[in-house]
C-alpha cells in the first residue's frame, strides 16, 4: 500500500518507475516469508537487490534529480538492522557509490551542468545516508543488546525454577523419609523383641523333638529361617532409619568399583552377565566412607544384571567432570516405566516380585551424605543408567590415584 502511494505521489508516472516500486515492495514482502533469504547470505543478496533497484529507480527519473533518492535508506536499513558495524558501513558506502554514479549519468543523459550549490547539495545529501545508517545501527545494536539481556534472564529465572523444583522435591522427600525412618525404627524395634522369642522357642521345638517328628521338626526349620529372613528385613530397616556416620579417606574410586564387582561375582549371582569396565584414567580420589560407597555400586551392580537378559552387558563407565567423579552404571534392560522414575527412589518402592524396595533409598541416602547426587536416566525398552556423581577434593588437595595405591 505504501510504494502504491509512492506511485500515486509520483509527478511521473512512467513505466520503468512502476516496476521498480513493484520490485522493491516485493523484496520488503518476499524475505520474510522465506526462510532461506532470513540468513545472513540471504540478507546480502536482497540488499544487493534493493542497490541495483535503488540505481535503475534513480537513473530513470532524473538521476541526480531524483524524488526517489531516499530509497537507498532501504538497503541501508536492512543492513543496519540485521548486520554489525563493519556490515553496515560497507553497505551505506556501496550507497553513497550508488548516488555518485548518477553525476556522470546526469551530466550524459540530462546535459546537467553541475554548479558548486548543486555539488554542495548531493554532497548534502549523501551524508545522511551514514547519519540514517550510525543512528538505526546505534538503536537496533541497543535492542539486540536488550534482547540478549532479557534471554539471559529468562535462562536464570528458569534454571532458578528448576533449583527451586528440585529443592522443594528434595525437601518433600526428606519429609516423607523422616517420616518413615521414625516408623520404621519403632516398628523395628518393637519386632526385634518377639523375633527374638520365636527364634529360641522354635530351636528349643526342634532339639526337644530329636527326631520322633520329621514333619514338625521340619516346620521348626521354617519357622527359624523365616524368623532369620524377618530380622535381616528389620535390621535393614533400622540401617535406612538411623542416622549414617561416614568415616571419610581417600578413596580410588576404580579399586573400589572393582572390588564391588569382584564381590558381585564371588557371590555366584552373575547369571551369564558380562561386566564390561570403562574407566578414566583421569579420575582423582575421591573423600569418601569406602564400605558405603562399595554397598552403594554392589546395589546398582546387582540391580543393572537384574534388570539385563541372560548373556547380556552391564557398563561400569566413569568420567572426571570439573567438579565431580561420576560412574554410571548401564544395563541393556527394558528400562525404568516413565511413571516409576520419580519413585524409585522412595522407600518401599519396588517392581521386583521379592523386593523390598530399600536398596535404591539407602544407595540414595550413602550418595546424598557423601554430598553427591543419584540419577536415573533412562528409556522404555532401552536400558537404564544409574548416574552417580560425588564431589571431587579441592584443586590443592587432590592427588593421583597411583599416589593413593601406593
Amino acid at each position: 500500500m505504501l510504494f502504491g502511494a509512492l506511485v500515486w505521489a509520483s509527478p511521473l508516472k512512467n513505466t520503468a518507475e512502476i516496476e521498480m516500486l513493484a520490485a522493491m515492495a516485493l523484496l520488503q514482502i518476499v524475505p520474510q516469508r522465506v526462510p532461506a533469504l532470513n540468513t545472513r547470505s540471504g540478507t546480502a543478496v536482497v540488499i544487493g537487490l534493493k542497490l541495483i533497484i535503488s540505481f535503475v529507480l534513480i537513473a530513470v527519473t532524473r538521476s541526480t534529480e531524483s524524488e526517489y533518492t531516499l530509497i537507498l535508506f532501504l538497503p541501508i536499513l536492512t543492513a543496519a538492522t540485521r548486520y554489525g558495524a563493519l556490515g553496515t558501513s560497507v553497505v551505506t558506502l556501496l550507497a553513497c557509490l550508488t548516488y555518485l554514479t548518477m553525476w556522470p549519468l546526469a551530466a550524459v543523459g540530462w546535459h546537467h551542468q553541475f554548479a558548486p550549490e548543486d555539488v554542495q547539495n548531493i554532497l548534502l545529501r549523501m551524508l545522511f545516508f551514514p547519519l540514517i545508517a550510525y543512528l538505526t545501527y546505534g538503536l537496533a545494536a541497543s535492542t539486540r543488546s536488550e534482547a540478549r539481556r532479557a534471554q539471559s534472564a529468562a535462562r536464570d529465572l528458569e534454571m532458578a525454577n528448576e533449583r527451586l523444583r528440585e529443592a522443594e522435591a528434595s525437601i518433600r522427600r526428606g519429609e516423607r523419609l523422616a517420616a518413615l525412618g521414625q516408623l520404621t525404627a519403632g516398628l523395628a524395634h518393637e519386632l526385634r523383641n518377639p523375633l527374638s522369642t520365636i527364634r529360641t522357642s522354635a530351636e528349643m521345638l526342634g532339639k526337644r523333638l530329636d527326631g520322633a517328628n520329621p514333619v514338625a521338626q521340619e516346620l521348626a526349620g521354617y519357622i527359624a529361617s523365616e524368623v532369620d529372613r524377618t530380622n535381616l528385613l528389620v535390621t535393614r530397616f533400622l540401617e535406612f532409619a538411623r542416622p549414617l556416620q561416614l568415616r571419610l579417606a581417600r578413596v580410588d574410586l576404580h579399586a573400589l568399583l572393582d572390588e564391588a564387582i569382584q564381590n558381585y561375582q564371588r557371590q555366584g549371582l552373575s547369571r551369564s552377565i558380562t561386566i564390561h569396565r570403562a574407566y578414566d584414567p583421569s579420575v582423582p580420589p575421591v573423600d569418601a566412607d569406602a564400605t558405603l560407597l562399595e554397598r552403594v555400586f554392589f546395589n546398582l551392580i546387582q540391580n543393572a544384571a537384574d534388570a539385563s537378559p541372560d548373556e547380556g552387558v552391564v557398563t561400569v563407565k566413569t568420567r572426571a567432570l570439573a567438579t565431580a567423579a561420576e560412574v554410571a552404571v548401564i544395563d541393556r534392560g527394558g528400562g525404568v516405566r516413565s511413571e516409576h522414575r520419580e519413585q524409585i527412589f522412595n522407600p518401599f518402592f519396588t517392581t521386583k516380585p521379592t523386593g523390598v524396595g530399600l536398596g535404591l533409598p539407602i544407595a540414595a541416602k550413602i550418595v546424598d551424605e557423601h554430598g553427591g547426587r543419584l540419577e536415573v536416566q533412562s528409556e522404555t525398552g532401552q536400558g537404564a543408567s544409574f548416574v552417580v556423581q560425588l564431589p571431587l577434593p579441592a584443586p590443592g588437595e587432590r592427588q593421583p590415584a597411583e599416589a593413593q595405591s601406593l
